[in-house]
């Protein structure tokens, strides 16, 4: 008998109505905006009615450098929460939104798998409930309204060289990188080079997910830079009286999407920031709401440690005034094999060699988090292929790094699959041990917080930050912004720059080829190494394999 895919699990699940999640957690059918019968958005009315009500636990979800084998930092996020519904514990996860990108490319959907997912998976994965259109037109509504600003005049007298808004779209696209607009006649517009970024990489997106509401996104859109004038001067979204607009197309978009797990668990699902290339975590608004809908909240931070939980702690927690009460870092022993240097095709063999060499990586992510002062939960994901050896392995190495420790059966099992990793997650959640701070503090000059986390958080040796890139630095802190944090833009295979680099790299240069201020989301961006805003497509990527068959069902995603 075959094993169903994640996609036939979820299409054979019995979802309950969208109101009857709703009222678990205490909401009338007033207190939300259904999208169909089975997702809906929380209205603005219920939202405001919670502000009183004390703030519950958060847990955060994190996990090793990413790798082919596969980690299941989202599957064992949903599985904790299944795993509290079923201790009795109120609960609600917080996820990110998936990208049409990915969904289309390699990487896949962002349901969870197996028993622990969050349906309808298909609607998540494709469209939702449209926010990322919105977002999409919000950005590119901000752009044209800026190039029709410059062929009706130029009154704000734009530098057309230095532009710094890009348009987007969210697929995967590099033919759009680098483009030239205003081709054709003079009533065109005027020519000049322009660049597409994919849209959870636009500070639209960060904008969105890091205001608290209506009013915020709207200082935070007005503050937006994009572009300079000949003079040097900033010119802003609120300059090209683009705020209104944006925001009116914006406006239901910042509602929290509520949906529900396989196990009724309610989800809460909004924004979706890339955590290689943005800040990787879903809606400060999601969030907060979340913390006094329910006693624990689960919600994760994009790809390894090193990039997501470093961005949800030192930009999130920083600007949204909370802080989490436990981590969770997930690993698999196929995947630390990988990092030891074993071919993904040879990972189900035992190789208690290539694991001892790999695990540094979960060191390394251990010794990071714990930088934080936050307690630790070390959790394997179940592969059918782990050995007794290897799971023994790595639970005395985590213990030994002063860790708590689970093994996690949320992919076959579900809730019942996670259970013994929940209780050790209440247990450590509810005993006060955190006491969290940021690694650096707001008034440190800009290239010495990017030299703090490469050292600290990556293991680099030394930074080369470019010449034009150090002269930018100093232009940003010049116009009163040094003391923003910043969002490391780099890849997610690796803690260092370079994604060949795998286990704990030491030794090695991390090199910044550019930096950029996102003033409206208020951080500053440093890419490193050859990492891409616009990903591109591979040789066979996913939409090759998806389709609808006779029955408008969807097959192949996944």
């Amino acid at each position: 008998m075959s094993i169903p895919s994640d996609i036939e699990i979820a299409q054979n699940a019995k979802m309950l109505p969208i109101k009857d999640i709703a009222a678990s957690l205490g909401m009338s059918e007033d207190d939300i905006e259904p999208y169909g019968k089975y997702k809906a958005k929380l209205t603005d009315e219920y939202m405001q009615s919670l502000a009183d009500r004390p703030n519950g636990k958060l847990v955060l979800v994190t996990a090793i450098n990413p790798t082919p084998a596969g980690e299941g930092k989202t599957t064992q996020t949903i599985g904790i929460g299944e795993a509290l519904g079923r201790l009795n514990k109120k609960s609600i996860i917080a996820l990110r939104e998936p990208s049409l990108g990915p969904c289309f490319g390699v990487k896949g959907g962002a349901a969870g798998g197996g028993m622990s997912q969050v349906v309808p998976m298909e609607e998540l994965n494709l469209h939702f409930t449209g926010d990322f259109h919105a977002i999409t037109s919000a950005n590119n509504l901000c752009a044209a309204l800026l190039d029709n600003h410059i062929h009706q005049g130029n009154e704000l007298r734009i530098d057309t060289r230095r532009i710094i808004l890009k348009r987007c779209v969210d697929l995967n696209d590099r033919a759009l990188r680098n483009v030239v607009v205003g081709l054709g006649s003079k009533a065109d517009g005027f020519v000049r080079e322009d660049h597409f970024t994919i849209t959870v990489a636009s500070e639209v997106m960060a904008i969105f997910c890091l205001a608290t509401d209506l009013e915020d996104l709207k200082k935070r859109l007005r503050r937006m830079i994009v572009a300079y004038d000949l003079d040097g001067k900033p010119v802003t979204a609120g300059d090209l009286k683009a705020v209104g607009s944006m925001a009116a197309l914006l406006k239901d978009a910042l509602k929290p999407n509520l949906i529900q797990t396989l196990e009724h668990t309610p989800a809460l699902v909004h924004g979706g920031p890339f955590a290689n290339i943005a800040h990787g975590c879903n809606s400060v608004i999601a969030t907060k709401t979340a913390l006094k809908m329910a006693d624990i909240v689960v919600t994760e931070a994009g790809f390894g440690a090193d990039l997501g939980a470093e961005k949800f702690f030192d930009i999130k927690c920083r600007k949204a005034g909370i802080a989490p009460s436990a981590v969770v870092l997930v690993a698999t022993v196929r995947a630390l094999k990988y990092n030891g240097g074993v071919a993904k095709a040879d990972l189900n063999r035992p190789d208690m060699v290539a694991l001892k060499k790999g695990i540094e990586n979960l060191g390394k992510h251990i010794e990071n988090l714990q930088k934080y002062g936050v307690p630790v939960i070390v959790t394997l994901n179940a592969f059918i292929s782990d050995t007794d050896e290897e799971k023994a392995f790595v639970e005395e190495y985590a213990r030994g790094k002063g860790c708590e420790y689970a093994y996690s059966e949320a992919w076959e099992k579900g809730g019942e699959g996670a259970l013994d990793l929940a209780e050790k997650v209440v247990k450590l959640a509810e005993s006060d041990k955190a006491d969290f701070h940021t690694l650096y503090p707001d008034d440190m000059p800009l290239a010495k917080k990017i030299e703090t986390i490469a050292r600290e958080i990556y293991g680099a040796s030394a930074v080369d930050i470019d010449r034009k890139a150090m002269q930018e630095l100093k232009n940003i802190e010049d116009m009163g912004m040094g003391n923003l944090p910043v969002c490391m833009a780099k890849t997610q295979y690796s803690l260092s720059d370079d994604p060949t680099l795998l286990g704990r790299p030491s030794g090695f240069v991390m090199k910044v080829r550019e930096v950029y201020v996102s003033s409206g989301a208020g951080f500053v961006v440093a890419l490193t190494g050859d990492i891409m805003t616009m990903p591109g497509l591979s040789s066979h990527p996913a939409a090759y394999d998806i389709d609808v068959d006779e029955n408008g069902k969807i097959r192949g995603l996944f």
